[in-house]
């Protein structure tokens, strides 16, 4: 904790909580981390509650079943109401941002090496996941806890799981007539915050969705007019360094492309060299004009309405 109150204290815009179950004070650890907070803009405390396999905090919030189970056994007003009662308890946490729902679709055995969804997925089918997953997100919105639909512009299927591996989604021409339309609707819907993938598209793009401008800027950005925050899946997956890229290069790439907010781990002992390897390489970036600083403000302007702090006071 003392290593990622340091960077807090530098100006961390988020933090995300790993692990399978959060230790008791948690409140308390995060509201003396936050309060390190530079200019007293609190970072967003993450984690993943998406229910199944992944779930960093049961023990505190309660346990959540699988997106597939909810499908099969619950209602969509059942789902909404049991991701609220998760919400409220992560808010009462100190967590902020939940980054799911998972709008992919798939059907597998997963979550493994080759399968990164399976069972976080809510369905195969379009439909089923969309009303599902908004109504997960819609819940979690209820809470105060802001949403992060995931792995855009859809991973399911996918040929890997690009933590430890690169990966490929499904081909463009069928993205866009099923896999994209989940995302779509979350657009449509006015859901907060989209998770970029890091698997490339074939018909689209080579390079790994989250630092892709044609997947990032052209699809997300002006085809569906997404004007809200923007974040990657982990930069330092495999499915990243794999495509030629440490974090700092791909941390600039993703801003670049229109990203807002980059995520990235590191073990404790390297979080502040690698934090500021890339703060380093943003601000040369925006230096020497790669970067456009324009591009940098919009994503800062995006992060703060994250955070719901109001950018023009009234006078």
């Amino acid at each position: 904790m003392a290593q990622v109150s340091a960077e807090v204290a530098l100006g961390a815009g988020g933090v995300i909580l790993f692990g399978n179950t959060a230790p008791t004070d948690l409140r308390d650890q995060l509201k003396a981390l936050t309060d390190q907070a530079r200019g007293g803009i609190a970072p967003l405390v993450m984690t993943d509650e998406e229910g199944g396999a992944v779930q960093r905090m049961a023990n505190l919030v309660g346990s959540i079943p699988s997106a597939r189970t909810m499908a099969a056994t619950l209602t969509r007003q059942q789902v909404r109401r049991l991701a609220h009662r998760a919400g409220t308890r992560m808010h009462d946490a100190g967590v902020s941002m939940d980054l799911a729902p998972v709008l992919d679709l798939d059907d597998g055995v997963g979550p493994n090496a080759t399968n990164p969804d399976g069972t976080r997925s809510f369905s195969l089918r379009a439909t089923t996941t969309t009303r599902y997953g908004l109504a997960f997100a819609r819940g979690l919105r209820d809470a105060g806890v802001l949403p992060v639909v995931k792995h855009f512009p859809g991973l399911g299927q996918a040929t890997a799981n690009t933590d430890v591996a690169p990966a490929t989604t499904q081909p463009w021409a069928v993205l866009q007539k099923h896999g994209l339309l989940p995302f779509t609707a979350a657009v449509t819907a006015g859901m907060p915050a989209v998770m970029t993938a890091n698997a490339s598209i074939p018909g689209l793009t080579s390079l790994p969705a989250s630092l892709s401008r044609l997947a990032t800027q052209q699809v997300l950005r002006r085809q569906l007019a997404f004007h809200g925050l923007v974040i990657t899946d982990s930069l330092s997956a495999k499915a990243i360094s794999a495509a030629g890229f440490h974090v700092p290069r791909a941390s600039v790439r993703a801003l670049t492309v229109g990203a807002d907010m980059v995520l990235f781990g590191a073990a404790p002992d390297r979080l502040a060299d690698l934090n500021h390897r890339v703060v380093r390489a943003i601000v040369d970036a925006v230096r020497s004009g790669a970067l456009p600083r324009t591009r940098l403000q919009r994503a800062v302007v995006h992060v703060l309405r994250a955070k719901h702090v109001t950018l023009c006071p009234s006078r």
